[in-house]
């Protein structure tokens, strides 16, 4: 394995400068000439997008970005050059190559350099029209038969809204030195920015429906300096969750029942695909597009992606006239129980119980929300009130995951999730009305990177029926970052103390640790 690298000169000042003028490009001119100098330093910045990398295996990876110029149009194909090197100099390029950015995929890149060594950092850039990217940093996995050389240190986030708050987790994250970013779901936000609202940032438009829309809001998004550092910082694994199409929705069902929602879906489905950093093999068919797979960190574990959104049957007891989600009381719906109801599929839940990895010491489950149960009724009152969009929403499909995980005694199991703005560490359990019951897993939920989370007085006043959380807090904004070894996961809640301030500093709300063989988290 390649030594940790650590944040050099060059690269400090790289960050700065990013920050510094909110954009890349005025680092990026490369010149061979003085013609090609003077001509490119009147052009158009051609990355304003900033690079990124993803899908990290031990012999490959992918590298992104995008092609971007507003005032004159692209030609509909236009040649990027790309290099991996061993250094951050460049003096030792291991791979390079050229893909052709095409109008019809947003000038997008996704380069796919393989026959790399495993476990090691590597340093990317691109060059397209004498113009040259900003430099991005990124490693492989270690191989799936060898012991990492170190612990594997990564971060979860999710929900990122635009016009809720400034970004100054990403700032943090950008400046640490992990080994992976897992982003959990709601990269962008599809909805219009209120008109009375007085957020110091809004969305350009109004509700993403068609395919400009939907590019038009990544954009937006990421023309971020914050969120452009921490792409270039370390590899992403992605997943969705509802806002990247539309909120609420479930398959092929509009939260407002609106007809034709395939091609919405599929528009919003191609526009994810050309802005965030998967494989060729991943471009969509149409709203088709696969995004639950599983990578193993060489022999330490095991991480799995799931899709809840594509597949799965549409929320029970809508409020009248809609889809969606909605809260109600299990005498009311006995739908919930309904044992053929799925949130993930009768497909992908196959997959994912044959996917569990009872060699490995770890298996990391990264999927978009909260699984423990959230009982919002005093018991007294009857058998529960529940959230239907999430993991209650779907109880039995719930139970039989966690059947499968025990009929395979698969050990150290810790779900990974995002979506209801608030941070949770729980127990996840068959049956949580039996204070007795095994522990089978450990859960941790990320709180949302800047989207509005709900009155924490509601929480407070629920958590005496939910024995099996050990924090639920909705009041504060941020990320989660581990440190993963062999015998312990170590959890740290990192919170942003001003979140409207792009310089805002963290805090930390907590800290916990699992231990090897002991299921449940343990404060620290």
């Amino acid at each position: 394995m390649s030594p940790r690298p650590s944040w050099s000169p060059t690269r400090r000042s790289l960050l700065q400068t990013i920050l510094a003028t909110g954009s890349a490009p005025a680092l990026l001119l490369h010149h061979h000439t003085a013609r090609a100098e003077a001509a490119a330093a009147t052009a158009e910045p051609l990355f304003a997008l900033g690079v990124a990398s993803g899908s990290p295996r031990h012999d490959r990876l992918v590298l992104w970005t995008r092609l971007l110029r507003e005032e004159t149009p692209l030609p509909p194909a236009v040649p990027v050059q790309w290099e991996l090197a061993e250094e951050e100099g460049f003096t030792r390029v291991v791979a390079r190559g050229e893909e052709v950015a095409e109008a019809d995929w947003a000038h997008s890149v996704h380069a796919e350099p393989q026959g790399l060594k495993p476990d090691r950092w590597y340093w990317y850039r691109f060059t397209a029209a004498g113009q040259r990217s900003a430099v991005g940093r990124t490693r492989t996995a270690p191989a799936p038969d060898a012991a990492p050389g170190g612990p594997l240190r990564f971060v979860i986030a999710s929900c990122q809204r635009w016009d809720h708050g400034r970004w100054a987790a990403w700032r943090e994250v950008a400046a640490q030195d992990n080994d992976l970013v897992l982003f959990l779901g709601d990269y962008i936000y599809e909805s219009a920015t209120p008109a009375k609202s007085d957020a110091p940032r809004r969305h350009m438009g109004g509700v993403c429906r068609t395919l400009a829309d939907y590019r038009q809001r990544y954009t937006q998004y990421k023309r971020d300096p914050q969120l452009q550092a921490a792409h270039a910082a370390a590899p992403w694994i992605c997943t969705w969750d509802d806002h990247e199409v539309e909120n609420d929705y479930a398959g092929n069902q509009s939260e407002h029942l609106e007809p034709h929602f395939e091609r919405r879906r599929a528009a919003a489905a191609q526009a994810y695909w050309e802005h965030l950093p998967f494989p060729k093999s991943a471009r969509p068919r149409q709203a088709d597009m696969r995004i639950h797979t599983h990578y193993d960190w060489g022999t330490l574990a095991r991480l799995i992606t799931l899709d809840d959104r594509q597949w799965r049957d549409p929320q029970v007891c809508p409020k009248p006239g809609q889809g969606g989600s909605n809260t109600v009381k299990l005498k009311d719906c006995a739908e919930l129980l309904d044992p053929r109801r799925t949130l993930l599929g009768e497909a992908q839940e196959r997959w994912l119980a044959d996917s569990w990895d009872a060699t490995r010491p770890w298996n990391l489950l990264a999927q978009q929300t909260l699984m423990a149960r959230m009982n919002w009724q005093v018991p007294a009152d009857g058998p529960g009130q529940y959230w239907t969009d999430g993991w209650d929403g779907y109880p039995l499909a719930r139970q039989r995951l966690l059947r499968d995980l025990q009929a395979r005694r698969v050990a150290n199991t810790v779900v990974l999730g995002g979506d209801v703005h608030a941070n949770y560490v729980a127990d996840l359990k068959l049956d949580y009305d039996d204070a007795r019951a095994a522990v089978l897993a450990t859960e941790f939920c990320g709180t949302s990177i800047s989207s509005h989370g709900m009155a924490q007085e509601r929480i407070d006043k629920a958590l005496p029926f939910n024995p099996h959380i050990h924090l639920a807090r909705a009041d504060q904004r941020g990320y989660q970052r581990f440190v993963l070894g062999a015998q312990q996961l170590q959890a740290e809640l990192r919170t942003v103390d001003r979140p409207w301030d792009a310089d805002s500093t963290l805090s930390t709300q907590a800290r916990f640790v699992v231990e090897a063989g002991r299921p449940g988290a343990q404060r620290a």
